[in-house]
């Protein structure tokens, strides 16, 4: 056992989240290139720099500038293995967001120096909060015009409830940027080269009375830099590992990921300070990660990872115990044994197949469609685990095909990424009509151009207005089920699995059809059987 405990402890898996445009994915790209793990970094807009971002690797990602799916990434740091989840900011892809933060272990938020704390950062952390998830703070694009540090360690503290400790302190902002001063180790780092997307070399001071920090940045700056740094010293609670991994305290760290100026300081911060992976609740017990037997759960399905292969891969972190290749594991849900003989480990779009893998890990399942979000593997013990969340959708479409000779791909298509989980499917009983529901509007778009240039099929859609989507819990033989059902039969759906939904027009709809007939049940997510 004493192999699991060593792999364990030298295992960090976290995910980054903010608003879209904070520099999440800019901050990806430089942790990888301080961790070695490429030698150039890429950036998500920028027309000086070529290179587009290694974790958008879909085309329509690297058109929009936008990151639309959760891409993971590994790499191999100081002796440490770390697993980053670099999940879309933009709120109509939040549900792979959450899904996302079910399967980290902390969280690394992402604040804009001007814009502040703003409206998407906000839900995600209450998402973290409520589940307790250790955050960390990096208040980024300081070489640009922003607000005062005091100012945004404030509006952290006021607008999303935490309590914060400065670990770094910015000298200058803007034009005026000159470095961080690094309260952790307590030293100066002053950046001389221009190179974005190369590691610069730094300067170290380890005294900040030294008199040679005055001739470099100017002694305006450097006194300003001396007391800022009393007054974090007097204001702000020293720093405690225990606080911040029971999520009541959150360290902040300043830099401008684009010029690299930070990043190198929060990754050795991280990797000593980061949890390693945690044990998981399932519904008959919790599930510590040195047990010996292994567990998992799949919180995320991508389709046609690499388009020239039309591969499907589940990806699935590991609870507890070692995941071995070629070897029998349980799915839950269906009760059948299965074994893989290629699992793989990420490095964004590239894998490679993995002979085995520990505790915090993500390993790529290949799926010929066996697996859905939410699913359990074990070694053999029937538990599941709890908490991957399905929501119900708010805009609704029927979904029509544009070209009749190209039917069997747009059919392929719909059934492949409505298992991503970015949307649902509905076919309604009178007439088979389809009808797509997603959490977000932008997502219909990403499904139209998915389905048309990764499986050459075209499609449009026809505005409906429905309120919500209820998945019906009933006695289909009751007389009063019937009467429900012929009344209703206009709005009566089937989800993809053959579940029966009732397409509701309005919440007044749905509130006088549970008063006419109670002992239909309606409830607003599908997993309601397992959610009880």
């Amino acid at each position: 056992m004493s192999e699991l405990i060593k792999e364990i402890e030298r295992r960090k898996t976290f995910g980054i989240i903010s608003h879209p445009d904070a520099g999440k994915t800019t901050l990806t790209e430089k942790l990888l290139l301080f961790g070695g793990a490429i030698q150039e970094a890429g950036a998500v807009k920028s027309n000086k720099i070529k290179k587009g971002a290694t974790s958008d690797f879909m085309e329509i990602e690297r058109q929009r500038g936008i990151s639309v799916a959760t891409s993971v990434l590994a790499f191999e740091y100081k002796n440490h293995k770390i697993n980053i989840l670099d999940t879309p900011g933009h709120k109509d892809f939040a549900e792979d967001t959450y899904r996302t933060l079910t399967a980290v272990d902390s969280v690394i938020v992402v604040i804009d120096v001007a814009k502040g704390v703003e409206e998407q950062t906000e839900k995600l952390v209450k998402v973290c909060r409520m589940r307790n998830i250790p955050m960390l703070v990096f208040i980024n694009k300081l070489d640009r015009e922003g607000k005062d540090a005091f100012d945004l360690l404030d509006e952290v503290e006021q607008k999303l409830g935490l309590t914060v400790v400065p670990l770094s302190l910015p000298i200058g902002m803007g034009g005026d940027f000159q470095g961080i001063y690094n309260i952790w180790e307590n030293n100066i780092q002053l950046f001389l080269e221009e190179k974005k997307q190369k590691v610069g070399e730094a300067i170290k001071f380890d005294d900040i009375n030294d008199s040679k920090i005055d001739e470099i940045i100017g002694a305006k700056a450097a006194s300003n830099l001396r007391e800022e740094l009393e007054l974090v010293q007097s204001v702000y609670p020293e720093f405690n590992r225990e606080d911040y991994l029971n999520g009541d305290l959150q360290p902040v760290f300043f830099g401008s990921a684009l010029n690299n100026f930070g990043v190198r300081e929060l990754l050795d911060a991280f990797i000593e300070i980061a949890p390693k992976p945690q044990p998981k609740e399932s519904d008959t017990r919790l599930v510590e990660p040195e047990e010996k037997q292994f567990t998992g759960f799949i919180f995320k399905i991508h389709a046609n990872m690499d388009p020239k292969h039309r591969d499907r891969l589940a990806f699935v972190k590991i609870v507890s115990g070692t995941f071995k290749r070629n070897e029998n594991y349980l799915l839950v849900r269906e009760n059948k044994k299965m074994k893989f003989s290629s699992p793989n480990a990420f490095f964004a779009d590239k894998k490679e197949v993995v002979d085995e893998s520990f505790p915090g890990d993500i390993v790529g399942l290949h799926d010929t469609g066996n697996f859905r979000i939410g699913d359990t593997l074990t070694g053999g013990e029937k538990i599941s685990f709890k908490g991957v969340p399905s929501f119900s959708p708010e805009h609704f479409r029927y979904i029509n095909n544009d070209d009749p000779l190209k039917a069997k791909q747009l059919a392929k298509g719909i059934d492949q990424l409505m298992d991503e989980g970015v949307a649902q499917l509905f076919t309604l009983e009178m007439n088979n009509r389809k009808i797509i529901g997603t959490v977000g509007a932008l997502q219909y778009e990403v499904i139209q151009y998915r389905l048309e240039h990764e499986y050459g099929a075209k499609c449009n859609y026809e505005p409906l207005s429905i309120h919500k989507a209820c998945w019906i819990e009933a006695d289909e033989k009751s007389e009063e089920f019937k009467e429900f059902a012929r009344l209703k039969q206009r709005f009566m759906a089937k989800d993809k699995y053959g579940q029966p939904v009732f397409l509701a027009d309005s919440s007044f709809t749905i509130h006088m059809t549970q008063e006419k007939f109670p002992n239909v049940k309606l409830h607003f997510i599908s997993e309601f059987k397992n959610a009880q």
